[in-house]
């Protein structure tokens, strides 16, 4: 990879008839292009999606109702502006996508959104042609990354020109106001800002709280996600048989994800048998046996850049489960159910760790490290905590219409053999709540 560091430049020389090739779309709004430059879902995920009777997101109307929302949180808080390095926030601002993965570590892009809505992308050197269906997006311009791969000894001079563009997008898009939400930057960058006397706030609440609530457009784009994922899902349980590698079966789920459209895998959370317990051990060179349990976690970033995530156990081989095995099933399972029967609209994410299920206590000392969490392009706000971890003071919302949580539960003994991991996500609607996950659990675990 060719790194090259240096100031910004605000030069978007990029041919108008790039923006859309064609007069013929699909049904979320791209070009039916196949040389097109934005990535999105495949063919096969369109006739999939159809064939489940599925609406399709409307992507100009999604990236208007998020610009929005990010630009009601700011003014909310008073801010200027709100500057984002993370690259699920500038996805979720802007709808621009370039090496998330490799972003995520190496921070060469961010937005700029101000609280007149005016947004400023710096990218990767070179890359302004990856954004340019993007009309939301007023200005294209690189020089962001201040970490040292790429900054080296010329750091803070590099930061201090930032800042000063920063500075400048402040005053003419701020409404006046010297108070900056970033999410996350480095320490010379964010004192480059102070310099030029900025006062920095935090824009990963901004941010957290813009995503909070789903619109209409991004509950269809879950929704096709999701039904990705388990398509996926389908063909791992078909090759969940004894011999297979924990590894070869988790390629299983990435690469059914990639092929219609999705993009990356957060984890690789997937054991079997013994590695089931206790938790968290990531899919290794274990081959199944007969009578193993096999649990994941999919931690998937679909289509859309949508997050599915949900767990699943199944029982591998033609023998029977073992005692133990459906009793830890049936207490994950009604851990599960009995929890998500708490969702509605007003109940508080305080209250839902007072009222959550606890576990038996023989359960109790390996419990999963949440309740229920937000989702969205990612796992999200809020956590919500058993009432032995609860933290005062830190979850007073309320549910609302349009967030989306994924309840889940783990349950597996100190020194047991086994463990047992399910999940589902979970709209919350007007009335109560809707199950977005479809997909069956195990019949002879369940029993």
């Amino acid at each position: 990879m060719n790194i090259e560091p240096g100031l910004s430049t605000s030069n978007r020389k990029i041919d108008p008839a790039r923006r859309r090739a064609t007069h013929l779309f699909r049904p979320d709004g791209s070009p039916i292009d196949p040389d097109r430059i934005e990535i999105g879902p495949t063919d096969t995920a369109f006739a999939e999606w159809a064939a489940l009777g599925l609406d399709i997101p409307n992507l100009d109307r999604m990236r208007r109702f998020r610009l929005d929302r990010t630009v009601a949180e700011i003014n909310r808080r008073g801010y200027g502006g709100v500057l984002l390095f993370d690259p699920l926030n500038i996805r979720y601002a802007s709808d621009s996508s370039n090496m998330h993965v490799w972003i995520a570590h190496n921070p060469a892009r961010a937005v700029f959104v101000g609280a007149d809505g005016h947004m400023v992308l710096w990218d990767y050197k070179r890359c302004e042609h990856l954004s340019a269906h993007l009309p939301l997006i007023g200005d294209i311009r690189s020089g962001a990354g201040l970490f040292y791969f790429v900054a080296g000894d010329r750091a803070d001079d590099l930061a201090a020109g930032f800042a000063a563009e920063v500075a400048d997008l402040m005053d003419a898009h701020g409404n006046g106001s010297r108070r900056i939400a970033v999410d996350k930057m480095e320490l010379h960058g964010a004192a480059a800002l102070a310099a030029r006397g900025l006062q920095i706030g935090s824009g990963q609440e901004v941010m957290e709280h813009a995503r909070l609530i789903k619109g209409d457009d991004e509950i269809a784009a879950m929704r096709c996600a999701i039904a990705t994922c388990e398509i996926a899902m389908a063909a791992m349980e078909k090759a969940c048989t004894p011999g297979i590698a924990e590894t070869e079966l988790w390629a299983i789920l990435h690469a059914e994800n990639i092929a219609r459209g999705g993009e990356w895998i957060e984890t690789r959370i997937l054991s079997s048998g013994p590695r089931t317990n206790p938790w968290f051990q990531e899919a290794g060179p274990r081959r199944l046996q007969a009578g193993d349990l096999l649990a994941f976690d999919t931690d998937l970033i679909g289509p859309y850049g949508m997050c599915c995530d949900m767990s699943r156990t199944w029982f591998v081989g033609d023998g029977e489960p073992t005692a133990e095995q459906r009793e830890a099933y049936a207490i994950a399972h009604d851990h599960v159910m009995t929890n998500m029967d708490l969702l509605r609209p007003g109940v508080t994410f305080s209250e839902l760790s007072h009222l959550a299920q606890p576990l038996p206590e023989a359960y109790r000392a390996q419990r999963y490290g949440v309740v229920m969490h937000g989702v969205g392009l990612c796992d999200e706000f809020p956590s919500i905590y058993y009432r032995e971890d609860f933290i005062e003071g830190a979850f007073d919302y309320p549910l609302e219409p349009g967030m989306v949580l994924c309840v889940e539960c783990y349950a597996g003994k100190v020194g047991g053999r086994d463990g047992v991991k399910l999940e589902d996500q979970v709209l919350i609607t007007e009335t109560g709540f809707e199950n977005l996950s479809s997909y069956p659990f195990d019949a002879r675990l369940l029993g």
